[in-house]
């Protein structure tokens, strides 16, 4: 092991460890001596209790805010400046949706007997300001991991919060088998399902659809640059898992909100369609897995941009053999993207549907709500992401040389 790899290490542990700290350390006022504090119980009223929720939201929405804007889309590829103005803008949003969530989640603190030892004011204000604090420390965390880490440092604090409730799933998994309250079966069902979920997300994730690349000769400055041939890789899943199935349900929970706003939540029309909308009921498992499948579609388009990719080709003077340069670029590129798309928007609809799929036919076990095929699926792409590091890292002499 190479010293900057075990300085990577010791950052990411100590960055791991400072936040599993965090979760256990109350919101000011909150007296857990008269409840039943379990571990669980303690990290939901941690100063970490809205986990980094809010900086992904904020994230998304200035994401798809440069998917329909093209100046800010403009803006994210202009370079460093860009993106620290992105940046900016991604913080003052997540301060405000923090502050609202935590706002909520304070006030109704004080409505529980027992658990606020002064449930007035000033108790509201410092758990505010007590759980904003906690979502920027961790994406100040997240972002020290991705700097001076190994890995992502996003993926990695959300992976590490969803691995520390499997200890709990199991154990209560197993005194329900002991107890005769589920069945054997059913549990060695449920673990052959995820070992094959798990290999399917590495061979998908690892998937690529490579397209020849030749680029002529060319001068830059003073240096002569020989021709060469290289590959340009597409993934089977480039729109990513958080995007797709987080702005799905906002398609039609939205105009639902909206529709109950204007006719009232007690109408029957609305009524009848938030109880069809629930998780679990056929009419959210197919309206969902239509959203997630054409919303794949859309980010995919925006994050590989075939005319954008077709532009660089030209700057750098490369192109496709056999394929003119420029728009005919664009549409070869758009074509082999969305047959390829098709391929992760399955996959992507699959792993968002597993939760639901073992709601409707009573075959769940009883997992904490972290545990789905989206978290498999974190938690996979961010081993897959610390394997590559490691590797870079090991490989690569201080200089910045690889060996």
């Amino acid at each position: 092991m190479t010293t900057e790899l075990a300085r990577r290490i010791a950052i990411t542990i100590g960055a791991l460890l400072v936040y599993r700290l965090g979760t256990q350390i109350p919101i000011p006022g909150v007296d857990l001596s008269d409840v039943s504090a379990t571990l669980d119980l303690v990290s939901r009223l941690s100063i970490f209790a809205l986990g980094l929720i809010p900086y992904l939201s904020a994230a998304i929405l200035i994401r798809l805010l440069s998917v329909v804007w093209r100046g800010l889309n403009s803006l994210e590829r202009s370079g460093e400046g860009g993106r620290r103005k992105i940046a900016r803008a991604t913080l003052g949003l997540t301060l405000g949706l923090a502050a609202f969530q935590a706002y909520g989640i304070a006030s109704a603190l004080t409505s529980i007997p027992g658990l606020v030892k002064n449930s007035d004011g000033w108790f509201v204000t410092t758990a505010t300001v007590s759980m904003v604090g906690g979502v920027f420390v961790l994406a100040w965390l997240s972002e020290q991991i991705t700097r001076h880490g190994i890995g992502n440092g996003l993926a990695l604090i959300l992976s590490a919060g969803f691995i520390v409730a499997i200890p709990q799933n199991i154990a209560g998994i197993a005194d329900l088998v002991r107890s005769g309250a589920i069945s054997g079966n059913l549990v060695l069902g449920h673990a052959a399902f995820w070992i094959a979920t798990v290999v399917v997300i590495v061979l998908v994730e690892g998937a690529r659809r490579n397209i020849p690349v030749h680029f002529a000769a060319h001068s830059v400055g003073t240096r002569q640059l020989p021709a060469r041939d290289a590959m340009l890789p597409i993934k089977l899943n480039s729109a990513g898992f958080l995007i797709p199935v987080t702005v799905a349900p906002w398609i039609f929970y939205l105009p639902l909100a909206l529709a109950g706003f204007i006719l009232g939540g007690d109408h029957p029309l609305v009524a009848a369609t938030y109880r069809h909308l629930q998780l679990g009921q056929p009419a959210h498992m197919i309206l969902v897995s239509i959203a997630v499948f054409a919303l794949a579609f859309v980010y995919t388009a925006y994050v590989v941009d075939p005319e954008y990719a077709a532009e660089s080709l030209t700057r750098h003077h490369g192109a496709i053999p056999g394929i003119a340069p420029g728009e005919a670029t664009a549409a070869h590129l758009d074509r082999v993207v969305s047959l390829t798309t098709v391929v992760g928007a399955v996959y992507v609809t699959a792993l968002q549907l597993i939760p639901a799929v073992f709601d409707l036919y009573g075959i769940g076990l009883p997992y904490s709500m972290v545990v789905n095929g989206g978290a498999a699926l974190v938690v996979v792409c961010t081993v897959l992401d610390i394997k590559t590091q490691v590797r870079d890292v090991s490989l690569t002499n201080p200089g910045g040389v690889r060996r």
